[in-house]
């Protein structure tokens, strides 16, 4: 498996589209490649940020979670927060590399992932193009550091059921799966960085383990994808926490 990078221009919020950002770095996508794209660069094209003199960024979280634990539950200050199927802190907004705002996640992500991927095959005349939008967090592993993680998809499986074949002494498995998409997500991550290397965009070839859809993601793939709260391995943790419903506002669309 290959991992590029590309570099863009320096992204400022509602400076230009998600459209014409693609075109002018992207030269070329391979047949049976797969785009990766950090969230907050979506979010900027989308002008998806507010400024920090009108509003508390535990105020921003309330609106922006689906779910999210109260102020002073978290020793270190941080909301922890259910948003888009994904158990992440503060709802993914981010302060870093922008200009005294708060950066929200992506309105409608696995919207865009679809778009991305309609637009990109029409751009390079191909039939099998994935997407995947990322985003870095902090995990329940007890290891220090974030990871990169898959907020959205399109064009491609991203979980492999292991479950009905056996493992090398014969042994069949019962529930494995492997998430194809995760682990692309993370790899890509490391590669792209997440301090000033300005590289928000990966190109991943030659992943031969991905099986690749010319179409977005079915009702199907999408509950195969993503689990609920309830049947996650962590329930007993996650459902302790004291949640309050959020406002759910990134399913907005951004017109």
């Amino acid at each position: 498996m290959n991992i590029t990078t590309i570099k863009t221009r320096l992204v400022h919020a509602n400076e230009c589209t998600l459209e014409t950002l693609l075109t002018e770095s992207l030269t070329d996508v391979p047949e049976h490649s797969i785009i990766v794209i950090s969230s907050k660069i979506i979010a900027l094209c989308q002008n998806r940020v507010v400024d920090k003199n009108t509003i508390t960024k535990s105020e921003l979280i309330k609106q922006e979670a689906d779910f999210y634990t109260p102020d002073g539950f978290n020793k270190y200050g941080h909301n922890f927060t259910i948003i888009h199927n994904t158990f992440i802190a503060s709802a993914g907004i981010d302060e870093s590399n922008v200009d005294d705002s708060f950066v929200l996640w992506p309105a409608n992500p696995q919207a865009v992932a679809n778009e991305i991927r309609s637009f990109l095959c029409q751009l390079f005349n191909r039939q099998f193009i994935g997407v995947i939008i990322t985003d870095s967090s902090g995990m329940p592993s007890m290891r220090a550091g974030t990871i990169g993680i898959m907020i959205a998809h399109s064009g491609f499986m991203a979980v492999k059921k292991l479950a009905g074949t056996n493992d090398l002494f014969g042994r069949p498995f019962k529930v494995s799966k492997s998430a194809i998409g995760g682990g692309l997500a993370a790899a890509a991550n490391v590669v792209m960085g997440e301090s000033t290397e300005q590289t928000p965009i990966a190109l991943i070839s030659d992943a031969p383990f991905v099986v690749f859809q010319d179409s977005n993601p079915s009702t199907n793939d999408l509950e195969t994808t993503y689990i609920s709260p309830e049947t996650d391995l962590y329930a007993p943790f996650i459902q302790s926490a004291p949640w309050q419903k959020g406002g759910g506002k990134y399913r907005e669309t951004v017109e």
